[in-house]
């Protein structure tokens, strides 16, 4: 995994205008990869973020890239909460949710869909998503919006620019670390 993943999956997060980003990646073997993402934490943890692996196996790695703190504010969302609960989550304590959710991913037969309450999604989106199986939705882009369409086009498109911006500027030279605010 290379530092050019990173700045095109999570620039977003990177910036501090999203809570986290989620990507799949090769992985030949674990201990590479486990290389790679103690070194990018050693980097990023002072600015606030974390890199996990969520699964990994068949030569694939999942890997979620967040903000802890961005992570428990949307988690405290009343609507976020009570989705989580019902899926046995302690919302209360965000690296209890993380762990769950990686509990998930590695066991449940479906694909856990509250996972976007991870990654700053609407909880009414990710309510709407589950309770109508990814039908009928209002419009599609980082995710199928059930809820405020222009608000999320809106997201949409910042999230587009800043993606643009952060790769041409890390083109230019800038790090990671530079690229990085710090939250």
């Amino acid at each position: 995994m290379s530092e050019d993943f990173l700045i095109r999956h999570c620039s977003p997060t990177l910036a501090g205008i999203k809570t986290g980003n989620l990507f799949s990646c090769d992985c030949p073997d674990k201990g590479s990869l486990t290389k790679a993402l103690s070194g990018f934490n050693r980097k990023l943890v002072p600015k606030g973020i974390r890199i996990l692996p969520l699964r990994v196996g068949k030569g694939r790695a999942l890997i979620y890239v967040y903000r802890p703190h961005a992570l428990e504010n949307d988690l405290a969302d009343p609507h976020a909460r009570e989705l989580l609960l019902s899926y046995g989550y302690r919302p209360e304590n965000r690296n209890a949710c993380v762990i769950h959710l990686i509990r998930r991913l590695r066991s449940a037969e479906e694909f856990p869909h509250e996972i976007g309450l991870f990654l700053s999604y609407p909880p009414e989106d990710v309510l709407g998503f589950i309770r109508n199986r990814a039908c009928g939705h209002k419009c599609q882009g980082c995710w199928k919006v059930y809820g405020d369409e222009q608000k999320a086009k809106s997201t949409f498109e910042q999230y587009s620019q800043c993606s643009k911006i952060y790769f041409q500027q890390w083109k230019q030279g800038k790090s990671i670390e530079q690229l990085t605010v710090a939250g």
